[in-house]
């Protein structure tokens, strides 16, 4: 900003001969001085009042206004030193006299460490007790594992209906669902799919009778939600009982275990470690493509070598096949529960696991897997 803007007269030599007579807009400079102190006078100019402006643009002009002195010998001007103006914010009166700010550099914040958000000690060891009981389960008799599906379906059941209950208020009629849901596993293990599909098909019409005791208002959402909660739970695990009716129905199962644990652990343990991309951050804000690429990787090798190692008649191909599939719909399924669990506003369906959350939390992959691998087992190596 130039000197003539406050008032001063452009600069000639040092501030230019007093020949040139007054400066306009000059105030006067008190009493009548002699010529000499004339000479040696210097023009103050006019400083108008500062109004108090609002906002933040308002805020920096006020402040250049009175930043920098306004004398030659750096002398502020009085209205620089008068106390702040009441009428003006903290905000300007901080705007107008900054205090410095200190050179030496500020430490960089120290970098957080990526957390699993779970318990992994308890996960681990629940994990690990679950696994010893269906294993034991699943070679010590067949009919002890299809109690242990049963059960498991039973329990997932409970939580869905209670959930729904409880955070959309719909009462999907637990009864039919439970005593259906455990009919549906047997009839699958023993008659095959054609008594799962008759199970699935009374559970759906008793489901139906059942709501029929109470007031009729919410009774479509109540048996539309009863309805998917057969399909989604007790349906879907009969093809666990049916890839047990095979001869090798054991090292099936197990075959489809081993899958969706490696598939799940390696999609945690890539994403974990090197996830920068959100797969659906709208649904799942966790999940990540560099995960399901790890879940891909996993499950393709332990596919590949449980069907050479454990399947007989199976091939490496066919497993690097059925590990891509497995990856696919434990993914899906995942991201199923999650869409679920959004809508409901939840976490977890459940506390009865440690680290886990509920029993549908761990059933999540595993429900939509099950049909994929009995499929492809089929295919591969046949029912019998």
């Amino acid at each position: 900003m130039s000197d003539s803007s406050w008032g001063v007269p452009p600069q000639s030599g040092y501030w230019g001969p007093t020949e040139r007579g007054p400066v306009q807009g000059a105030a006067p400079a008190g009493p009548t001085y002699d010529a000499p102190q004339a000479q040696q006078t210097r023009p103050m100019p006019i400083v108008p009042d500062v109004p108090a402006y609002g906002g933040d643009q308002d805020d920096d002009r006020g402040a250049a206004r009175l930043g920098g002195p306004l004398f030659r010998d750096g002398t502020p001007h009085p209205a620089q030193l008068q106390a702040p103006n009441a009428t003006q914010s903290p905000a300007q009166n901080l705007s107008q006299n900054p205090e410095p700010m200190s050179d030496a550099p500020q430490p960089a914040p120290a970098p957080q460490k990526k957390s699993a958000g779970r318990d992994l000690s308890a996960a681990i060891g629940v994990g690990v007790g679950l696994g010893v009981v269906i294993v034991a389960s699943l070679f010590v008799r067949k009919a002890v594992f299809v109690g242990v599906v049963a059960v498991a379906v039973v329990v997932g059941l409970w939580e869905l209906t209670s959930r729904l209950q409880e955070r959309k208020g719909i009462k999907a009629p637990l009864v039919p669902l439970a005593v259906g849901g455990a009919a549906m596993v047997v009839a699958g293990y023993v008659r095959g799919a054609e008594g799962a599909w008759v199970a699935m098909a009374l559970t759906a019409l008793a489901v139906l009778v059942w709501r029929m005791t109470e007031p009729p208002e919410g009774y479509l959402k109540d048996v539309t939600a009863g309805v998917f909660a057969a399909f989604y739970v007790p349906f879907l695990a009969t093809f666990v009982a049916l890839m047990l009716t095979a001869d090798d129905g054991p090292w099936r199962v197990l075959t489809f275990l081993l899958l969706t644990v490696v598939s799940d652990t390696g999609a945690y343990a890539v994403g974990w470690r090197f996830g920068k991309h959100k797969l659906a951050p709208r649904i799942s804000p966790g999940k990540t493509r560099e995960g399901l690429l790890g879940a891909v990787l996993f499950a393709m090798v332990a596919g590949a070598l449980c069907m050479q190692f454990l399947i007989e008649g199976g091939s490496w191909w066919q497993g690097l096949l059925l590990g891509l599939a497995v990856a696919g719909s434990a993914t899906l399924g995942d991201l199923g529960e999650s869409m679920i669990k959004r809508d409901l506003g939840i976490k977890d369906m459940g506390t009865l696991l440690p680290g886990h959350g509920g029993i549908m939390d761990r059933l999540d992959s595993l429900l939509p897997t099950a049909p994929v691998v009995w499929l492809l087992m089929v295919i591969f190596v046949g029912s019998a």
